[in-house]
């Protein structure tokens, strides 16, 4: 553990208060075209244009989504990028048959997974106190945590992956105990959701389903 001490400290808090400052000076919101794309009027995919999705842009993608937050920066969500044919034939294995057909010509689906041994790396990444003790040997706690924070990653990569143009389908229509089998076997991972990422074919796209209106899901307390 390594986390900044004395005048160190001091300075490092001052740069950030300094950074945030600045970029609330710099950009108040969000434009309403930025909102419409990444959430508002983006819509889940079915169907795809026959165009690669680079390494580079999946990194970029996972250089934003790890900027989200997470409890105490835990950052348990791991990726797989499925691009090859023997990766979605291994893939295929876990889908129901109705999905097959969408994550095979998806350019890349992406398994969003999720580390119980997440907390391993917490000297690193929460260099403040140890907080090891508060997940050792307590399993559950583990999963409930790393499920919860893993999937609050999955979201901001699918932001992410819209805000640089791309488009997203996540599926859940299979089977995690077989893709945990064929991809994580051994291992402290599990798999969470599934998530097709590319450049959309909208023709396959149907009218928008209803939302909720704010009245009836919402209240004050």
């Amino acid at each position: 553990m390594s986390a900044p001490s004395g005048i160190a400290l001091e300075e490092a808090r001052a740069s950030a208060q300094s950074q945030v400052r600045n970029l609330r000076n710099r950009i108040e919101r969000l434009s309403d075209d930025a909102i419409d794309l990444i959430l508002r009027d983006a819509r889940s995919h079915y169907a795809w244009k026959d165009i690669p999705v680079s390494d580079e842009i999946l990194q970029e993608i996972f250089d934003i989504t790890i900027n989200g937050a997470t409890s105490m920066n835990t950052l348990p969500a791991r990726f797989v990028f499925v691009k090859s044919q023997e990766g979605k034939e291994r893939l295929a294995k876990s889908l129901k048959a109705k999905n097959i057909d969408k994550m095979m010509a998806a350019p890349v689906t992406a398994i969003i997974a999720y580390d119980t041994a997440f907390w391993e790396h917490l000297p690193i990444l929460f260099p403040h106190e140890d907080r090891r003790p508060l997940f050792e040997g307590k399993p559950e706690h583990c999963e409930t945590t790393a499920f919860r924070n893993g999937t609050l990653q999955g979201a901001y990569f699918m932001i992410a992956a819209r805000s640089l143009g791309l488009d997203v389908g996540a599926m859940s229509g299979f089977s995690n105990a077989i893709v945990d089998e064929e991809f994580f076997a051994g291992t402290t991972l599990k798999s969470n959701f599934l998530c097709n990422i590319g450049y959309a074919d909208e023709t396959a796209l149907f009218q928008k389903l209803p939302r909720f209106p704010f009245e009836q899901v919402c209240s004050f307390a």
